[in-house]
């Protein structure tokens, strides 16, 4: 059997970027591990200091279930270098590459429209972008 994978994302303002990448996968809040009813309940479970907010995180999953889930984490020290791990978010359909490539540029622009920017384009094959924070990603079609 596969093991499975999380993907988690150090950041300054996890709710911020949780806001962001759900609008760019289509992911949704997870909900807290059992038996907790609330996230909140489960984050108190720890016994963390009182300035440790349950608002410094955010974990998101694939409401199909298939994706990897997101966890989202406020560190103290900022981003410094490039990211050596990327997400790369994939537009399905298929078409010639005229038609792969304006849903890879439609797709850039909802999701500078939520709050990223793009860095660099290679036309015709993806996008280059960067998250509120400034984390980079990359924007393609689906493999045919």
């Amino acid at each position: 059997m596969a093991v499975t994978i999380d993907l988690t994302l150090d950041c300054a303002d996890a709710q911020l970027l949780r806001r962001f990448w759900k609008t760019a996968l289509g992911y949704v809040d997870e909900p807290p591990p059992a038996p907790f009813a609330t996230r909140e309940e489960w984050h108190a479970s720890f016994g963390l200091p009182a300035d440790d907010s349950v608002d410094d995180g955010a974990w998101l999953c694939d409401p199909d279930g298939t994706g990897p889930r997101l966890c989202i984490l406020k560190v103290p020290e900022p981003k410094t270098a490039k990211n050596r791990l990327h997400i790369d978010v994939r537009v399905p359909g298929h078409g010639g590459p005229e038609e792969r490539w304006a849903r890879i540029r439609g797709e850039s622009e909802r999701l500078v429209g939520a709050g990223a920017s793009v860095l660099e384009e290679f036309a015709g094959h993806h996008v280059v972008m960067a998250d509120p924070e400034g984390n980079e990603f990359c924007v393609g079609a689906t493999p045919a």
